[in-house]
């Protein structure tokens, strides 16, 4: 996926299940993130988008979120990070991925693995939630002055550094 000159969205590969299609009108759109076969675009007025595999009904967005600053795609879930600072997340939750903890506030950063989702909060700690497999969920003892997170498939990454300020 790439997000071209005219904030239009172009996307390109395989197609299985319509994830090249890019929905008419999409316009505006500030960033994109790719899962499983499904795309995700985060629209400049801060609503999302969602297209192609619906296996796990993401692309359903749910009713009401907006004021998103944030996306990010598992391999059949969304999560979303708004710009009060919190986070939600839907479609398939087999493993809990888009069961968002209670009380998760003060949010700055998301990734989302393959069953996994993760948070970067504003005091530069992780918050794992999801399948946990291989501890992709487990931020490390002593983990901190994270600066930026990312998922993959089974694993979690953290950027450690001088602090977000």
């Amino acid at each position: 996926m790439a997000i071209q000159g005219d904030n239009t969205v172009f996307v390109w590969g395989i197609s299985k299940h319509g994830e090249t299609n890019v929905p008419a009108g999409l316009s505006n759109v500030v960033a994109v993130s790719g899962g499983g076969y499904f795309c995700m675009a985060l629209k400049g007025n801060g609503t999302v988008a969602v297209w192609g595999s619906n296996f796990g009904e993401q692309t359903n967005v749910p009713a009401g979120l907006n004021n998103v600053v944030a996306i990010a795609a598992g391999a059949d879930h969304c999560v979303a990070l708004k710009g009060d600072h919190t986070v939600m997340a839907w479609g398939y939750d087999y493993y809990g991925q888009t069961d968002v903890p209670a009380g998760l506030t003060n949010v700055v950063a998301i990734a989302a693995g393959h069953d996994h989702s993760l948070a970067l909060r504003s005091d530069e700690t992780v918050v794992g939630w999801g399948r946990n497999s291989a501890g992709q969920t487990n931020a490390p003892p002593g983990l901190t002055n994270v600066t930026a997170i990312a998922a993959g498939g089974y694993h979690s990454l953290a950027l450690v550094g001088t602090g977000l300020h």
